[in-house]
């Protein structure tokens, strides 16, 4: 049988409308003077109907890209034909008509280009973001990281349930004059970068953290767990270590990814979700071997400088290897250290080399730390 289609080569714009002829031989003919040797054919199983056609009383043909190595360079040949027993006809003859084809090599690079997207995703997380935040950590303006440190510590309050800034945050005349006394006596012959700022704050966890900028936070339940300021002293100086290395800025920044470096270029620290993933890296912080090692180190000579016995650091790690068995899933301040009884050694070592040592601060005054929560 013969028919009539609109054909178009895709190059020229030019239309020529062909005779078509559907065979038994699996092909159909379009047949026109002006087509190469006045004949093209068409094989069934590689027609295929362009998707999305408005239109339901013609169809628009092009051939396979199968044996196209990329997608850009499928012909754009293209065959308009209608009317309804025509459209019928070339329905039953291919029975591909309607399938998607795939270029040859698109797995290939698919797979390909995937890896790559890998490759660069972990170049970014361990490489890339690790060594700007490295950079970052060194070189920002410290009233920038002092900021910046405020806004981690308020948005840990709204992790352990505060509402608004200053909810959970434990403050009486004596008893932040006890912390005062407590961290002038531990930097008075330890010189540091930043203007301190500790808080307490209202909650049972057995921890302290070291935020960015100075701030550093010691929770209710860690007083409540030691049984002398000594003890308390020797994990304020810790933290401090911490925060002199700068430990807690780079570790932020890397948690809060490329939106916390860009926070930090411009100081907006208003981001919801970035303020709150740097908080939570701070609660979360496990600080390699080898740096927990060094503020252990920092802690035990701040100690040693400022005349308070480092027994009461031994002390305080031996307690807290005594809680893990009690309470093995309280997220507890050596749940991210080495082991507590080889630190604990190691200060009571210390210790025994020491002259004579004064508590870091009276009595009373630890008595008042200790009800700065009532």
């Amino acid at each position: 049988m013969r028919e009539v289609g609109r054909y178009y080569d895709g190059a020229t714009g030019q239309r020529l409308t062909v005779d078509l002829e559907l065979t038994d031989a699996g092909v159909m003919r379009l047949l026109h003077a002006e087509l190469e040797e006045g004949v093209q054919e068409w094989p069934y199983d590689q027609m295929r109907a362009l998707q999305d056609q408005a239109r339901d009383d013609q169809l628009v043909l092009s051939l396979s890209a199968q044996r196209s190595d990329d997608s850009g360079l499928i012909d754009t040949v293209r065959l308009t034909v209608v009317g309804q027993a025509l459209i019928r006809d070339i329905k039953a003859l291919c029975p591909d008509l309607d399938k998607r084809d795939v270029a040859r090599g698109t797995g290939f690079k698919v797979v390909t280009r995937l890896g790559m997207a890998v490759v660069a995703f972990c170049m970014m997380i361990f490489v890339i973001l690790p060594a700007l935040a490295n950079t970052f950590a060194s070189i920002i303006p410290i009233e920038r990281e002092v900021a910046y440190g405020k806004s981690v510590v308020r948005n840990m309050e709204r992790i352990f349930g505060g509402s608004n800034a200053g909810d959970l945050t434990c403050s009486s005349p004596k008893g932040d004059a006890a912390i005062a006394q407590m961290l002038a006596r531990l930097t008075s012959r330890t010189k540091t970068e930043y203007d301190l700022n500790i808080a307490v704050m209202d909650h049972e966890m057995v921890n302290a953290f070291a935020a960015p900028g100075g701030q550093i936070v010691l929770m209710r339940g860690l007083i409540e767990q030691a049984e002398s300021a000594d003890e308390v002293a020797a994990v304020l100086a810790h933290e401090i270590a911490h925060v002199e290395t700068r430990d807690p800025t780079r570790g932020a920044l890397r948690a809060a990814g490329t939106a916390g470096l860009l926070s930090m270029v411009v100081g907006d620290f208003t981001g919801g979700g970035v303020a709150l993933a740097m908080a939570q890296w701070v609660l979360d912080a496990s600080y390699t071997r080898e740096a927990e090692a060094q503020a252990d180190l920092y802690a035990r000579e701040m100690l040693g400088r400022a005349d308070v016995s480092t027994a009461g650091m031994a002390r305080f790690f031996d307690s807290l290897d005594g809680l893990k068995g009690e309470m093995p899933d309280l997220p507890i301040y050596l749940s991210s250290h080495p082991d507590s009884l080889e630190r604990g050694e190691d200060a009571r070592a210390f210790a025994q080399d020491q002259g004579t040592t004064t508590p870091v601060i009276t009595d009373r005054e630890w008595t008042e730390l200790r009800a700065i929560c009532e």
